[in-house]
């Protein structure tokens, strides 16, 4: 990666299909790091990664991927960069050994580097004990880690993964995302990670990329995103509704969710009033904390550009 440059920077990158505009004039620049791609199905995120691997010529506009141009340097930018696709696209009658090494020389490694390359990192992936299996008799977890360990195996210093827990149950999307977030953390790779699941990406990224519509919607650091409120939250034993009554009677704004009270918190006064009013009234103090902001309740406001939580 050249000195002084962004990992990723766009100008005014558009991508168009007929009837439909998949990128539109897009302005974006990244600095290494593990980022989240996210967008409602349809935002562009698929369009995105494949142009800027230089597998899809854009419309208009320019990118660089790693200080290569996307369209004249496509070959050259791809021995640097890792991709995992979304759909299956493995060849059922390899074994996996056969199919990471060959994608380890196709991206350069002589065969003896390559076959070394791919011992370690299907045992990084965990599926060193299966690797000389057909891949056809491999669950659909196995194929995901086949498909991370292709993206791997050339040590690439950009690795895109496009809805890396496409098609896992609940405990495989967790052995997805602590290994997607063990590769970044172990061997120091950039990632960008596409996903229509918010918690998939607060689990694991520490920059945040919304596009909505082809166009950048917002690109900040994880923890701008999921910062801690200005509320309260209170849980008490029982009682809640004569406790919410005494705190508007002081002057406090109080919302309701469930059996929890959120108490705003402009100052440092509401921490004294809860406490003497839960005295007062003689009820069990569960809990008092000033509430953390996720990711699900951001994209729930109305301001948040019609995204909803389960398609972003």
């Amino acid at each position: 990666m050249l000195a002084n440059m962004p990992m990723l920077e766009t100008r005014a990158l558009t991508k168009r299909y007929p009837g439909v505009t998949a990128l539109d004039a897009l302005d974006l620049q990244l600095d290494p790091g593990v980022i989240g791609l996210v967008g409602a199905n349809g935002a562009g995120k698929s369009t995105l990664i494949k142009v800027m691997l230089g597998l899809l010529e854009p419309t208009s506009g320019s990118g660089q991927l790693l200080g290569f141009d996307v369209v004249t340097q496509g070959a050259e930018l791809r021995q640097y960069v890792g991709y995992m696709p979304e759909h299956d696209c493995l060849p059922n009658d390899m074994t996996a050994t056969d199919f990471v090494g060959h994608m380890a020389q196709i991206s350069g490694l002589p065969r003896a580097a390559a076959r070394e390359r791919t011992a370690e990192t299907l045992r990084h992936v965990g599926l060193f004990e299966e690797r000389y299996r057909e891949i056809k008799g491999y669950s659909t977890g196995m194929k995901q880690r086949v498909k991370l360990a292709q993206a791997l195996v050339h040590d690439p210093r950009l690795m895109l993964l496009d809805e890396p827990t496409n098609g896992l149950d609940p405990a495989g999307r967790d052995e997805m995302l602590d290994l997607v977030k063990r590769t970044g953390r172990e061997f120091g790779i950039a990632i960008l990670m596409s996903s229509h699941l918010l918690g998939e990406i607060e689990r694991v990224c520490d920059h945040l990329v919304v596009i909505e519509g082809g166009r950048l919607v917002q690109s900040a650091p994880m923890a701008s995103f999921t910062a801690r409120t200005g509320s309260l939250v209170v849980e008490v034993e029982a009682g809640e509704e004569q406790l919410a009554l005494k705190l508007e009677r002081e002057g406090l704004q109080v919302k309701r969710e469930g059996r929890l009270l959120m108490v705003g918190l402009e100052d440092e006064r509401p921490y004294d009033v809860i406490r003497d009013a839960v005295a007062d009234l003689g009820l069990g103090l569960v809990r008092m904390e000033q509430r953390r902001q996720t990711l699900e309740d951001l994209f729930r406001e109305p301001a948040a550009e019609g995204l909803e939580p389960a398609h972003v």
